[in-house]
């Protein structure tokens, strides 16, 4: 089976555990808002931009497992992609593990097919995790801020807590047809937030996750550097 290998940190008890890991699926859950008024919103954001909508709430998008990265830069086809700001869950030697990621999206792409448009950037996430375990009964408490940098300044770009969107639980149960746990080593995006002045391209992009309970935060970072369009 083809599959990705990549590096992550796992923190638990004050330690800090690196592992490499091999992922076959990464799966990017659309369309997960638990709020039907706030998953409106995000629809017609991207009408705006004469993106079709979706064919089923919530939508699974399988991509190519290599396009999944810890790198602090992308690069990017012309000036027309931006970041989403999700929360992420990794199945790591049969244990659920929590992250932070970013959708990168080609947005000219995503006027043709949200698919094809999946395909075309990389999907960054952080090399830090924590156990699924340790704020499951509190995820929708967690706080998932994005942040873009534009024309020189940095943006807070999408703000919110997971309770806007469905569960982990749910979503994993619909992609595996009923079951309960992702296949080891797969990655899956939990859905993200409406940009905060709409959906627009940014130099850099970076997201954290907060957790207020435990006091701690998850946070990525990466340069977006645009490649020239020739033709």
């Amino acid at each position: 089976m083809s599959h990705a290998t990549e590096n992550f940190i796992l923190i638990e008890d004050g330690k800090e555990t690196p592992v490499e890991v091999k992922v076959p699926e990464l799966i990017i859950a659309g369309w997960t808002g638990s709020d039907v008024e706030a998953v409106e919103k995000h629809i017609e954001e991207l009408a705006e931009l004469g993106i079709p909508r979706p064919t089923t709430v919530p939508i699974y998008y399988r991509v190519a497992a290599t396009r999944l990265t810890t790198a602090d830069a992308i690069q990017v086809s012309g000036g027309e992609s931006s970041g989403e700001a999700e929360a992420v869950l990794i199945n790591i030697d049969g244990r659920l593990w929590a992250g932070v990621g970013s959708d990168h999206t080609d947005r000219e792409a995503e006027s043709t097919g949200i698919a094809l448009s999946k395909q075309m950037c990389e999907k960054p996430v952080g090399p830090k995790l924590w156990p699924y375990d340790e704020v499951k009964d509190h995820w929708t408490e967690l706080k998932l801020r994005g942040y873009a940098h534009i024309d020189g300044e940095r943006v807070l770009y999408q703000e919110g807590t997971l309770a806007a969107m469905r569960s982990p639980e749910e979503l994993i149960e619909k992609y595996v047809d009923g079951g309960s746990k992702l296949v080891d080593g797969n990655l899956m995006f939990q859905g993200t937030l409406a940009a905060i002045g709409g959906i627009r391209p940014a130099t850099r992009f970076e997201m954290e996750l907060e957790d207020p309970v435990l006091n701690r935060t998850l946070s990525h970072g990466y340069d977006v550097i645009e490649l020239p369009v020739a033709g």
